[in-house]
């Protein structure tokens, strides 16, 4: 791992730690926002077969949880692609829960709310890329490709050696 890989994933990480336990300790607050969002999003992971409860609270819980757990798993460096991309799922409804600045009626709240809401979305940018980080190794796609193309040449050889 290079250096600005294990100096920048901590950093990346530090945020989602401290903003989930934070909304651990209070839940009331960060569910209270989110209930407007939850309402419409429960149903339609009900239809599509997830089975998440009604409870604002509890889904507040469970996503700090999965921050705090991804979070760690991202800082630690163990399966880094897989924590970056868990991060920036549970950060699209918290952020649209969370800075919904334009319901804000007051002009210093609207603002403040703004630069969280695009603090947020660069989040997600910066945790796309680490999502899609290889660490200079090929990717999936790469390495499915190359074996696909190796397994056709086999099979030539083969069918040239098997046909006199």
């Amino acid at each position: 791992m290079t250096v600005s890989r294990l100096i920048a994933r901590p950093m990346l990480a530090s945020i989602f730690v401290v903003g989930a336990a934070t909304a651990l300790k209070s839940t009331g607050g960060p569910a209270a926002k989110a209930d407007p969002v939850t309402s419409r999003l429960v149903p339609l992971a009900r239809k599509a077969g997830v089975p998440l409860p009604e409870d604002p609270e509890t889904l507040v819980r469970i996503n700090a949880g999965v921050q705090i757990g991804a979070a760690l798993a991202l800082a630690t460096g163990r399966v880094p692609r897989l924590s970056a991309a868990v991060l920036a799922a549970s950060l699209v409804p918290t952020t649209a829960a969370g800075h919904r600045f334009w319901e804000e009626d007051d002009a210093a709240t609207r603002t403040q709310q703004r630069l969280h809401f695009f603090k947020n979305v660069s989040l997600v940018g910066g945790l796309i890329i680490a999502a899609g980080d290889t660490e200079g190794r090929p990717g999936v796609v790469w390495r499915t490709r190359h074996a696909a193309k190796d397994a056709r040449r086999e099979a030539k050889l083969l069918k040239a050696k098997v046909t006199p």
